[in-house]
This record gives structure tokens, C-alpha cells and sequence, in this order.
């Protein structure tokens, strides 16, 4: 409590100075948790339920937010781009990491190549927030941006369970088969939640909800949606994004409402989570071949995304600087970190190395993509404006 309440306020106090330079709150928590957890200041371990509560809820959080900011017009307007990035680019990624992880890690077996490459599959808008926010950059890449980083979380999870089971031996055939159904029932119950909770807010008693505490009822809803799911046969982080979605189209007012509040909320959790994974990196450590390691980091962050990507994107009416930018903006963050301790805390034989190496491609984009954000904004505000 008296590092995370300090954290808070420094990061509260110097956000100011960090707006419009390469700094950001990302990298300044982690970089605060890795150095306290070096010198012994603190201690974070994966097996801590805590640890893994708060990661959830952070994704949670962030998934249910970016969902409610999904513009009617953008969903339908620009959903190609996101399409592919979801369909296409997701899986090739994946499938990029897993086939570098076997080639440097040749200690995995395949299906443990492709349990990495699936924790690390997904994007997180949270590690260059002012990328999905800033005016600067083109309404389109935003939301294809946000619209995929929201999407990819809860499609990724299920790539997750799938390779810890074919990891561990299991039955992959009935699994793949219960994973496909929990996703599809998450959505349903983030479609139904979100409509009878939008269209309710107009026939309420006393007027309706106060306005301050609209955002309170959207994250009710979206923790709703997620218990729902999670307790029966659903994905929940599908849920929570998909009702996040259904909620903002049957009410728009709550989404608009919602900023402010979860801006806040979300960079409290910000703050806080990605300050007690970079204590957990120290207490892990990593036991491999660094060489390697620092090749994969390479090849993870410059190479798969981009590829991926440019490769998604072939005969998609989008300027160049756009595909560009959106190839570059792929940052691991929330869902990784989750997935990585999944990965830890189950039966798999080689979950600790696929732990370590995950960790540091996770910290690796951190503090690059954090630190590029403000960077490529101006980017590709440049790129806009010299156009012919």
C-alpha cells in the first residue's frame, strides 16, 4: 500500500510533464516495480490469486471500456481493417511466434511454440493510450486500433486454453470444441446483457441515473456480463468487451458518461498492475539463453506484428502511413501479462520458460511502444499534412 499509494500520486502529479513526450505511466510503474522488487523492497509472486485478480480486472476494465467507445458508424463504416487484423493478422502472428519460438527455444515442444505464441497474439491499447485517443491520428486508425485491441483479448483467450491443454496432453478435440462454445455464448450474453441494460436506463424510477454514477452502472453491467459468462459456459472477457459494444449502441449517453470515470479507474489499474509485473519479471528472472531471448524480443516486436499485418492488409483500400502505423502499434500489455500467468500457474511442463520469455517480450514492448506513442502520433500528423 505505501509504494502503490506513492506510485499513484508521483504518477498523478508528473502526468503533466509525461503529456506530449516519450515518457508515459506504463513505463514509469514498471520500470518503479522492477526497481523495488530488485532491491527487496517488495515481493510479487504468479501463484498469488491477488495477482491474477488484478490482472483480470484490469483486462476486464479496459475491454468493457473500449467496447463503450465504439462508434456506430466506425463499427460498420471502417470494420474491414479490423476484420482482417482480427482474422487474418491475429492467427499469423501467432503462428510467426510460434515457429521463432521453436526455431531459438528448441527445448519447447510445438504445442508449447504455439502456447507462446498465442499468449503474446494480442494487442493492448493501454501501453500507448494517446494513440487510440489523440485527435492527431486519423478517426480510422484509432478505431481499427481499438476495435481490434478490444477484440483480440477475449478472441485470443481461447487459443490460450486450447494450447495448455494440447501442452498438457489433454483431449484438444473436445476442448477446441468447448472453447468455440464459450465464445459464441460470451457474446450472446454481452449482446443480450448490454440491450436490456441500455434500454432499461429509459424506464427507471425518480428520473432515471444520476449522471455520476451512470459510469458505476456501465461497469456494473460489463462485471455483470463477464460473472455471467464465467459462471456458466462463456468466455467472460468476450463478454465484457461485446456487452461494452451493445451497451454503448442502446444507450450512448452512458458511453459518453463513461470517459472521465474510466479514465480514471483504468489508470488506477494501469498504475497498479503493470507496477506489480515489473516486480513479478524480477522474481521470476530468466533461466534460458539470453542471446536468444533478445533475438525472439526482436523478431516479436519488429518483425511478426508488422509482417502480419502488411500482409492482412494486401488490396485494403488504406494509405500507406496508415498501414504503416497500424503494423507498428501492436504493443503486448494486460492480456499478455494475464495469459503468461495462466500459463505459469498450470500442468505445463515448459510453462515457467514460456512464462520468462513471454515476461520480456511484454517488457520489451512496454517500454518501446510506450515510449514511440507520442512519436508516431506527430508521425503520422506529419505524413497527413504533407500529403499532396
Amino acid at each position: 500500500m505505501l509504494f502503490a499509494g506513492g506510485l499513484l500520486a508521483i504518477a498523478a502529479a508528473l502526468s503533466g510533464l509525461m503529456r506530449g513526450t516519450v515518457l508515459s505511466i506504463a513505463v514509469l510503474s514498471v520500470t518503479a516495480g522492477l526497481v523495488l522488487a530488485e532491491v527487496d523492497a517488495i515481493h510479487v509472486y504468479a501463484g498469488d490469486t491477488a495477482v491474477v485478480h488484478l490482472f483480470e480486472l484490469a483486462l476486464i476494465v479496459t475491454l468493457l471500456s473500449d467496447g463503450l467507445f465504439v462508434d456506430r458508424e466506425m463499427l460498420v463504416v471502417h470494420w474491414g481493417p479490423v476484420a482482417r487484423a482480427l482474422i487474418i493478422a491475429m492467427p499469423l502472428t501467432l503462428v510467426l511466434l510460434a515457429l521463432a519460438a521453436k526455431l531459438l527455444f528448441s527445448s519447447l515442444s510445438w504445442p508449447e511454440a504455439f502456447l507462446l505464441g498465442s499468449v503474446l497474439a494480442a494487442t493492448d491499447p493501454v501501453v500507448t493510450s494517446s494513440v487510440v485517443t489523440s485527435q492527431r491520428v486519423p478517426a480510422s486508425v484509432r478505431h481499427a486500433l481499438n476495435l481490434e485491441s478490444g477484440l483480440n483479448d477475449g478472441l485470443a483467450l481461447p487459443f490460450v486454453l486450447f494450447f495448455i491443454i494440447l501442452a498438457s496432453a489433454g483431449d484438444a478435440g473436445t476442448e477446441a470444441a468447448k472453447l468455440a462454445g464459450e465464445a459464441a455464448f460470451g457474446a450472446l450474453v454481452g449482446i443480450v446483457l448490454g440491450q436490456v441494460a441500455g434500454r432499461l436506463t429509459h424506464h427507471l424510477p425518480g428520473g432515471g441515473i444520476v449522471r455520476r454514477y451512470e459510469g458505476i452502472y456501465a461497469l456494473g453491467v460489463g462485471l455483470l456480463a463477464y460473472g455471467i459468462a464465467d459462471v456458466t459456459v462463456g468466455n467472460g472477457l468476450i463478454a465484457a468487451f461485446v456487452c461494452g459494444i451493445s451497451l454503448g449502441l442502446a444507450d450512448r449517453a452512458i458511453a459518453d458518461d463513461f470517459v472521465v470515470f474510466s479514465e480514471n479507474v483504468s489508470s488506477i489499474l494501469q498504475v497498479i498492475t503493470f507496477f506489480a509485473f515489473g516486480a513479478l519479471i524480477v522474481t521470476t528472472g530468466y533461466h534460458s539463453n539470453v542471446a536468444l531471448l533478445i533475438a525472439f524480443i526482436a523478431f516479436a516486436i519488429f518483425i511478426a506484428r508488422p509482417v502480419a499485418i502488411f500482409l492482412s492488409f494486401v488490396r485494403v483500400d488504406l494509405p500507406q502511413p496508415h498501414r504503416a502505423f497500424i503494423a507498428w502499434f501492436g504493443p503486448k500489455g494486460v492480456a499478455g501479462m494475464l495469459f503468461a500467468v495462466l500459463v505459469l500457474n498450470s500442468g505445463v511442463e515448459k510453462g515457467n520458460a514460456i512464462f520468462e520469455a513471454a515476461a520480456f517480450v511484454i517488457l520489451a514492448s512496454i517500454l518501446i511502444h510506450g515510449a514511440t506513442d507520442t512519436l508516431g502520433t506527430k508521425w503520422i500528423e506529419r505524413r497527413i499534412a504533407t500529403k499532396p
